[in-house]
């Protein structure tokens, strides 16, 4: 992204911001992960300064490994992350080195996590967001939990020392909640708790509720986003929305978060995604990666399915980027959030 075009995103978000002033809102602080506003190609800085213009607080922030070994670059995000009032967490990817996600190029798992330690205790953060892996762990889930559980252990004493959680994300596509509930107290609370999804739960057949009432005592950050579920001839089709255009009573999944979890911020992620997922409830084939889900955790998802409406994605408007686009599905879900926050 050039100056010019930066400089006038930012001051239109300034605009935005400037109707926004003076705003409360239960104190309870939002933030955003990067990937929101992806397509953009701001560098951390400019990231953080576009937070600071639509008055969010929290930055969640991936680096690659280059960055993470060079502590002044670290240093530096961290120096201009204060100067604007801005709290910083790090958006780390898989911990689990069976995974098809982790990236053995960068180093074992100890030299991955101690590099983010490292960084993450830079930014004055208390956890790292993490993850198991995708869609491929799913068929040998099981096997992908031990070795993660096996691989976290091994570890147990730099992740202690450092006062860093390794925060887990419940991803699209791996981990179940009650499997992630199973996981966490067998690697200890002590140095793993969770990434509160929103969104992701309608990818594992789990109505978000259910998910966030497994998982809530163990939440250390979240990822936020609304989800729209639908019945479909094949099945279940589900689609990331914009705030407050879902089905799954957000509002309520936000109280229930705010009222468990009153010091965590409200981190918002990929607010809207493309074409929706569709599960292919009525092939005996699908129910493969599924055959230990109980049958009254998948009738609580259903039971959203069944009251949602179809909610194709929309085209994007002619002559506007991905980039701008997501900057402005971001506002419009920062100012619901906000608008709902007021009336809690």
């Amino acid at each position: 992204m050039d100056r010019r075009t930066f400089v006038l995103g930012t001051a239109a978000a300034a605009l935005h911001a400037s109707r926004l002033s003076g705003w409360q809102g239960a104190g309870v602080e939002l933030g955003s992960i990067d990937g929101s506003v992806s397509g953009n190609q701001f560098t951390p800085v400019q990231f953080l300064d576009y937070l600071k213009s639509v008055q969010l607080t929290w930055a969640m922030i991936s680096l690659p490994p280059a960055v993470l070994d060079d502590e002044a670059q670290v240093r530096a995000i961290k120096q201009h992350a204060d100067s604007l009032g801005i709290k910083l967490q790090l958006a780390h990817g898989s911990v689990c080195p069976s995974s098809r996600s982790f990236n053995a190029q960068n180093g074992t798992l100890e030299v991955q996590v101690a590099r983010a330690l490292k960084a993450s205790q830079i930014f004055g953060a208390k956890c790292m967001r993490c993850v198991l892996g995708g869609d491929p762990e799913r068929p040998q889930i099981e096997m992908h939990i031990d070795n993660m559980i096996q691989a976290i252990k091994s570890i147990r004493p730099r992740i202690a020392d450092s006062g860093v959680k390794l925060a887990v994300e419940n991803h699209g596509g791996d981990l179940q909640a009650r499997e992630m509930k199973m996981m966490i107290e067998a690697i200890g609370t002590d140095i793993m708790g969770v990434c509160l999804d929103s969104g992701n739960p309608v990818w594992m057949l789990e109505d978000p509720h259910f998910t966030l009432e497994t998982l809530i005592p163990y939440a250390e950050t979240s990822h936020v986003r609304d989800s729209a579920v639908w019945k479909v001839p094949e099945g279940i089709a589900v689609r990331w929305v914009n705030m407050g255009e879902g089905n799954v009573d957000i509002d309520g999944w936000i109280r229930k978060f705010v009222q468990a979890k009153p010091g965590l911020p409200i981190v918002f992620e990929n607010l809207v995604s493309g074409n929706p997922r569709v599960h292919k409830i009525y092939d005996p084939a699908f129910w493969d990666n599924w055959r230990k889900d109980p049958a009254w955790e998948f009738s609580r998802f259903l039971a959203v399915a069944e009251k949602g409406t179809p909610k194709p994605a929309m085209p994007r408007p002619e002559g506007k980027t991905a980039g701008q686009q997501k900057i402005d599905d971001l506002a419009v879900c920062i100012k619901y959030t906000r608008d709902l926050l007021q009336r809690l």
